[in-house]
């Protein structure tokens, strides 16, 4: 019995926000006083750390639900089946569906319910419900989805991860400009193969010290009276968190595996920021005492930034449909997935196509 991921769609906006977009920004340190650095020097130093060249922000008059409805077609037409068919509809986000220029999310109905209600799903015996884990939130479904289906629940679930970061930014905070917005889904079905699909997990909250690294918060501009508050990050405190947890995580989910170093193909890490995801990479290559292969961890930070929930099966959907210059999987390439996010939650796992 396995767990198989048997499609894969993703939703990606189209409006375009070069790092130029920023140079007329008024950044402000978090005590609200001005930031001694031209905003060009600013961008500078943003782009070395993060590689974010650009991202891309949702077209006005759609939202998040909106995403993840199109990003969920486009996998069941990949998987070929019947939506009726679901079990379970699991929608991973932050924030709900929140409209442009309108920082207020909505999440009643759930995001899940409005996902079936787009599909037209009939069958009152498909389950949606959201999932609120921050970053890693859709892998979180997908180890949901495999609960479900090796528990006997289900044999067919839809996991999605959609979000909307561009809309609950401050355009005070530094940060801001690392956010973007997009929409990745995945169905997870019951296979009778036993040498493929999901081999191993881990999942853990650290919730003491760490669990405000990344937050809701007033602006940086203490002249704003609004009450609205934004996504807030420790950014520094978050890159340490990283480094110190998630190799760590990956480790012992490929131990549990069977599976060695030698044969994993690629690692899929939530794209957070270049300079931290490389940072991962290596670390978890030095707990083996090898070096990181070449194109192992495929990226699309550059080009798209940090969508949250929607950065992994955005990634799996463009190296699956073999959209990203010298990245492909094969027929019986073990893969690791990973992601670190808000609360302070971190999973991985480990995958055999």
């Amino acid at each position: 019995m396995a767990e198989v991921i048997t499609g894969v769609g993703s939703y990606i906006p189209q409006t375009k926000i070069e790092n130029s977009h920023f140079l007329e920004h008024q950044f402000l340190n978090e005590d609200g006083s001005a930031i001694e650095n031209s905003n060009d020097n600013i961008i500078k130093k943003f782009q070395a750390i993060t590689g974010i060249e650009e991202r891309l922000y949702l077209e006005k008059g759609m939202t998040a639900s909106n995403m993840a409805s199109i990003a969920a077609q486009k996998a069941i037409e990949d998987a070929r089946i019947d939506p009726e068919t679901l079990d379970y509809i699991i929608v991973a986000h932050n924030f709900g569906d929140v409209k442009d220029k309108n920082t207020q999310g909505d999440t009643v109905p759930s995001l899940a319910a409005r996902v079936k209600f787009q599909l037209k799903i009939e069958n009152p015996n498909c389950v949606g419900y959201d999932l609120l884990f921050g970053c890693p939130g859709w892998l979180e479904g997908v180890i949901h989805a495999k609960a479900f289906i090796k528990s006997g629940m289900a044999k067919r679930i839809l996991v999605v991860g959609t979000e909307t970061l561009s809309r609950v930014v401050d355009d005070h905070d530094r940060d801001s400009m690392i956010f973007s917005d997009g929409a990745g889904a995945a169905i997870i079905e019951y296979k009778e193969e036993e040498d493929q699909g999901i081999i191993s997990n881990k999942s853990a909250t650290y919730a003491l010290a760490e669990s405000n690294f990344i937050n809701f918060d007033e602006s940086f501009n203490k002249g704003n009276s609004l009450a609205t508050k934004y996504i807030k990050m420790k950014g520094r405190k978050v890159y340490n968190f990283a480094l110190t947890k998630v190799p760590a995580a990956m480790k012992a989910c490929l131990d549990e595996s069977g599976y060695s170093i030698k044969d994993v193909k690629k690692l899929f890490i939530h794209q957070a920021n270049e300079k931290m995801d490389q940072a991962i990479c290596d670390r978890f290559y030095q707990l083996f005492d090898v070096p990181a292969p070449a194109h192992v961890m495929p990226m699309t930070i550059q080009k798209l930034g940090n969508s949250s929930v929607a950065t992994l099966p955005t990634l799996l959907d463009l190296v699956t449909k073999k959209k990203m210059e010298n990245q492909e999987i094969q027929k019986g390439d073990v893969v690791i997935f990973a992601s670190v996010g808000a609360g302070m939650n971190i999973n991985a796992l480990v995958y055999k196509f």
